[in-house]
């Protein structure tokens, strides 16, 4: 194998904003004690989160690993659905780190797949736990994610977007009966709210 892969998303579940596909993308050489102390992104404080991804940042930088992250829009969860979004999601993050068909040992989490013209792939429950290639990749996922709702949240300061990310907390889900859904809402998933 010329490389590991990790996969998951960030972001199935929100109300409202894009839904994040993270990957990573090592050498079998790939030193692992980098990975040691990582977690699952749901069990890392915000803080933690951005350290690791500056970790990321720079062992890309510096030539060590790759990671891709690939955001897809609401319009696209409401028009085909959140499978659809994230085998999407899947597809562009394989592409865009050039991963071999033939040749990559591709690890996702829990129930997502990679596209069945890879050969060597390997679907972990609880692979965001187990697998530190997909942790990594779940943080990746999730920080790119949370970044994407804080700097809309600017943009649609009455949802509080930068301390909910677009979840069903109950702040959000009051400014939405009190403002209505925009755009950035997944309307399919506001079905049992308005």
């Amino acid at each position: 194998m010329t490389h590991i892969v990790g996969i998951d998303e960030a972001g199935r579940g929100p109300l409202a904003g894009p839904v994040a596909v993270g990957g990573v993308r090592v050498r079998p050489e790939f030193n692992k004690k980098f990975f040691k102390g990582i977690k699952d992104s749901k069990q890392l404080s915000a803080e933690e989160r951005e350290l690791w991804f500056a970790l990321a940042q720079e062992g890309k930088k510096n030539g060590e690993l790759d990671f891709a992250v690939a955001l897809i829009s609401e319009k696209v969860i409401d028009k085909k659905g959140i499978a659809y979004a994230i085998r999407l999601g899947i597809k562009r993050v394989l592409k865009s780190l050039r991963i071999s068909e033939t040749e990559s040992q591709i690890f996702l989490d829990g129930g997502i797949k990679a596209p069945q013209e890879f050969k060597h792939q390997l679907t972990v429950i609880k692979g965001d736990e187990k697998v530190p290639v997909i942790s990594l990749a779940s943080i990746c996922a999730k920080v790119i994610r949370d970044r994407k709702m804080v700097k809309l949240s600017k943009k649609y300061p009455e949802y509080d977007f930068d301390l909910h990310k677009g979840y069903g907390t109950l702040i959000h889900r009051e400014a939405i009966k009190k403002y209505g859904p925009i755009e950035l809402h997944r309307m399919s998933f506001l079905t049992n709210l308005t």
